[in-house]
């Protein structure tokens, strides 16, 4: 397949949905507030409550917003990876990871993208636990603390020196998404923000940790439940028992 038509903008956030009606119209104009030159793509899997016709009609005004709708399978991991092959063809140089909750801030993102450009890495993490200070507003105590010892579980585990192995924003250059073989990810939920981050560090590539603070959503519904948590945990023993460290 030839190549699309190349984007003429460094930067594509991608924000995966699935409905988000509560919440797309105002995270889209948060962000080009912030900077209207970055693209957006957003990655629908197919909502049914009016998400999808909030960001066409936003697309009317705003050109460089994009949507791809995934019809015949969901899942956040397949949902990135998705928006990372239409990047890759499009040749953006710096391509970020977000939710369309507001738990991450978009005035984070010159952050983000400043830590890879200007500071010379490869991958930066928004990390709402570096270096043991917890950053979350809003999350019960049971949830909060499986959060921040899961990450500390699997930092144990595999031996990646990163304090939030489970974080979602996150800033890649082009060049490591072109490197991680995609066909061989396994996971789909947040085991999926772990197995990313390894196979980059795998990869040797620069990885940076930026501190943030992370609030929980306060309009629509959490896509968060214990299959979600138990894939991250066991996930990680599986990673490491059945070869799939590899790179």
């Amino acid at each position: 397949m030839a190549k699309q038509i190349l984007s003429m903008n460094q930067v594509l956030i991608i924000i995966p949905t699935l409905n988000e009606v509560e919440n797309i119209n105002n995270i889209i104009k948060a962000v080009f507030d912030i900077d209207s030159n970055y693209d957006i793509l957003v990655v629908d899997d197919n909502s049914t409550d009016g998400t999808i016709n909030i960001i066409k009609n936003l697309q009317k005004s705003h050109p460089n917003l994009h949507l791809e709708i995934r019809i015949s399978s969901r899942g956040l991991g397949k949902a990135y990876i998705h928006g990372f092959k239409w990047a890759i063809q499009r040749d953006y140089e710096y391509v970020l990871e977000m939710d369309a909750d507001f738990s991450h801030n978009p005035e984070d993102l010159p952050r983000l993208i400043n830590a890879c450009k200007e500071g010379n890495n490869d991958v930066a993490i928004g990390s709402r636990y570096i270096n043991n200070k917890i950053n979350v507003i809003n999350w019960d105590f049971k949830r909060l603390m499986l959060s921040y010892f899961a990450s500390k579980y699997v930092k144990f585990v595999t031996g990646i020196p990163v304090f939030d192995t489970t974080a979602g924003f996150i800033c890649y250059r082009r060049k490591v998404l072109e490197t991680i073989d995609f066909s061989k990810i396994r996971f789909t939920g947040y085991a999926f923000q772990i197995e990313m981050k390894f196979k980059a560090w795998l990869h040797k590539f620069k990885i940076k940790e930026v501190s943030i603070i992370f609030t929980d959503r306060t309009k629509g519904t959490s896509k968060l439940d214990s299959s979600i948590i138990s894939e991250a945990i066991f996930g990680v023993i599986r990673m490491k028992f059945k070869g799939l460290t590899k790179k």
